[in-house]
């Protein structure tokens, strides 16, 4: 990886790019069929307007846009999402690569560990972790080469997932 890796807090403005992302078949597989431009829209203007829960972001490498990425309070999530997590610190991602053709290189795990990076530049968050689908091979080899540890199968609102999480590099040691 030649290129640094930059994350950008999503604008209105990429709305647009991220609707067609979303509609490509290697999303759909994994988030579903996005909702409606209609509902699209004014969802994700609550998502980028109110941060008090987390941030999404476009990556961007090489000067072109690469995938999104967001991150969430675990403890702030709500609508039966994390209940038992008590730590304020924890903090949630999630991932997709922009385009087919810039998976299968990568480019996901070199995106997780420099969200990482980012994420534990603040003090105060104390572990990152993601909820890939049990059977999302190609996700859950990514985390793990990312940092990340497997926990468990949990059952989630949107069905069952496996629990990764990733420590502060200081608790690791």
């Amino acid at each position: 990886m030649d290129a640094a890796l930059t994350f950008r807090p999503l604008t209105f403005a990429d709305l647009p790019m991220l609707y067609q992302w979303m509609i490509c078949p290697h999303w759909v597989e994994w988030w579903g069929a996005p909702e409606p431009w209609e509902t699209f829209v004014p969802s994700y203007t609550a998502w980028i307007t109110d941060t008090h829960k987390g941030q999404p972001y476009i990556a961007w490498m090489a000067g072109r846009p690469l995938g999104y990425i967001q991150s969430y309070i675990a403890t702030a999530c709500g609508d039966g999402w994390w209940e038992d997590e008590t730590d304020p610190g924890v903090r949630g991602v999630d991932l997709a690569i922009a385009q087919a053709a810039d998976m299968n290189r990568g480019l996901g795990t070199a995106m997780v560990k420099a969200f990482a990076d980012m994420l534990f530049a603040d003090a105060q968050v104390t572990r990152i972790q993601t909820d890939p689908a049990p059977h999302n091979t190609r996700a859950i080899r990514c985390y793990e080469k990312a940092g990340f540890r497997r926990v468990g199968e949990v059952r989630t609102p949107d069905g069952p997932a496996l629990l990764m999480v990733c420590d502060r590099p200081s608790l690791r040691a």
